[in-house]
């Protein structure tokens, strides 16, 4: 006769083979981004938007189950960012379903569901009041703390949290109001959140509100400058890839930013008016994953002089190679301090990145 325990084990090994053979399937789809390419400014705004548009609508409630696949750290708890402390230890952790909340009088009594990009900025408007992408599980105190003010850089704190999010006036040219700042290590994810929400709903948002920091879901100039100097300082971290995977499982649309970080730049950045006369590159890497070296090819549809340079970045942002790339094919042999783990790869021509990738080093 198989036991009870047996088969309690068996059914959760079961759903948690389930789920990865789900996350297996999860990346990028070929072709995913097709149609993309050569774009700048409005029109990538809205072939991205195309892309991601009509995802598959969770419910409200769905939301506390959700977590459990898409913010779970590696030790079971809740991935919290406004209580983490990465590569330290955060005053406290929350157990999934017991401690969600439910009445809460200080940090650590429960985690609810915050919207990075707050409600009232929409109206509560559905499906954008339970899109996963912009919602996270965080400490309801801090949540509450937060409320619906901008994210920003803070100047004299008025709260700090225990794991050293700030609330406060406002530091961020253009902007002197009350802010909430994260932990550095956050920024990036957060910014990725609410560029995520202006492609997303981009001409979708006629009768938004919106914000001091966003103008319907277009970020606002001072914020759009913030968002941008968050991405590039606090890259796409393995966190934030496993989430995409898990939320594509769930709402069937990916995050492009965390997919493809260029396209950021490519859509607001200073180089985003960029003309069809400018030099576009088809560039290919491979192969990735790679062991001890990769081979870049391109090719160049203008007549420009090719001038272009790599560099290799590890997940906290650090610089761990450079190169100038002479010759096509071209083969870079990794040096030592590139060791297991994921990498971003940006290739730029002067000072126009034509080309970024996340590099999975085995």
């Amino acid at each position: 006769m198989i036991g009870h325990k047996f088969l309690i084990h068996f059914a959760f090994s079961l759903s948690v083979s389930l789920f990865f053979c789900q996350m297996a399937l999860a990346q990028v789809p070929p072709g995913y981004y097709n149609g993309t390419d050569d774009l700048y400014g409005q029109a990538l705004q809205q072939a991205l938007h195309n892309i991601i548009k009509n995802h598959q609508p969770r419910t409200y409630s769905d939301l506390w189950g959700d977590f459990m696949s898409t913010d779970r750290k590696s030790n079971n708890k809740v991935w919290d960012m406004y209580s983490d402390r990465p590569g330290g230890s955060p005053a406290y952790e929350f157990t999934f379903s017991a401690d969600q909340c439910g009445n809460y009088n200080g940090e650590g009594d429960c985690y609810n569901r915050e919207h990075s990009f707050p409600a009232s900025w929409f109206n509560d408007g559905y499906p954008m009041y339970s899109d996963l992408f912009q919602i996270i599980p965080t400490d309801g105190y801090v949540n509450n703390r937060r409320s619906n003010f901008p994210f920003g850089e803070v100047g004299q704190s008025d709260w700090t949290s225990t794991n050293g999010s700030r609330l406060g006036n406002s530091a961020t040219p253009g902007y002197n109001g009350t802010v909430f700042e994260p932990i550095d290590d956050y920024k990036g994810d957060l910014a990725r959140n609410i560029l995520y929400m202006a492609v997303r709903y981009y001409n979708e948002d006629g009768s938004w509100p919106g914000s001091d920091m966003t103008d319907g879901a277009e970020p606002r100039t001072w914020a759009r400058k913030l968002l941008l100097n968050w991405h590039a300082s606090d890259p796409v971290s393995t966190k934030e890839v496993q989430r995409n995977n898990a939320v594509y499982v769930l709402q069937q649309n990916r995050n492009p930013f965390i997919d493809h970080p260029e396209f950021a730049e490519q859509i607001w950045g200073e180089n985003a008016g960029i003309n069809n006369q400018s030099p576009t590159y088809g560039i290919a890497l491979f192969p990735n994953p790679a062991s001890g070296q990769v081979t870049i090819v391109y090719e160049n549809n203008s007549t420009a002089t090719m001038n272009l340079s790599l560099v290799i970045t590890n997940i906290t942002g650090q610089t761990v190679m450079s190169a100038e790339i002479t010759g096509n094919p071209y083969v870079l042999n990794f040096n030592k301090s590139i060791k297991s783990g994921i990498y971003l790869v940006l290739i730029s021509s002067g000072q126009l990145p034509v080309y970024r990738s996340i590099l999975i080093k085995q």
